[in-house]
């Protein structure tokens, strides 16, 4: 008789806990929701707007090079050899400037672009736990990560409005 009684009393929570957290496996798609998010969504414009930006000062630059270029073409049999390469030279260190300038362009967006991406997911955080609690849900999975699932185990869309409701923008700088 204890012997039944330990067997059912170490069971029988078991069974309590599936019942009480019944489907209790969901999942959310993390890129969509950073994706389409209000905030996401305006970080991704603001972050678009910087890159065409900084490329388009680039592009300028570019031609303005490319100009120089032909006129040191232009004058290469009027201009002494030394004349021809100091300019060659100095043309060179210009382009080699506007290379560094279009990566730290790049850089620079990519770096506005991870810090987005950490200031929404710092926020989503809180508010996928919360809706665990509020739901009992033991376990929320990234959409990447399942091959097939039932769609109406998708939280993505309750969380975007919880989300939208907590943050409207990022800061970027």
């Amino acid at each position: 008789m204890k012997k039944f009684l330990k067997i059912t009393a170490f069971i029988f929570p078991f069974f309590l806990s599936n019942y009480l957290y019944a489907d209790s496996v969901y999942y959310l798609d993390f890129k969509y929701i950073l994706n389409e998010s209000e905030a996401g969504k305006k970080a991704q414009a603001a972050l678009k707007k910087k890159l065409e930006d900084g490329i388009k000062s680039l592009n300028v630059k570019e031609k303005k090079l490319q100009e120089e270029e032909k006129k040191i073409i232009q004058q290469k049999r009027v201009i002494s050899q030394e004349e021809y390469k100091k300019k060659v030279s100095e043309l060179r260190k210009k382009v080699s400037e506007l290379k560094k300038e279009r990566n730290g362009v790049l850089n620079a967006v990519a770096k506005d672009r991870t810090k987005a991406r950490n200031e929404l997911l710092k926020n989503l955080n809180p508010i996928v736990k919360e809706y665990m609690v509020e739901k009992k849900i033991r376990i929320i999975i990234d959409k990447k990560e399942i091959i097939v699932a039932d769609e109406k185990l998708d939280i993505t869309q309750e969380i975007i409005k919880k989300l939208n409701s907590k943050i409207k923008t990022i800061k970027l700088k």
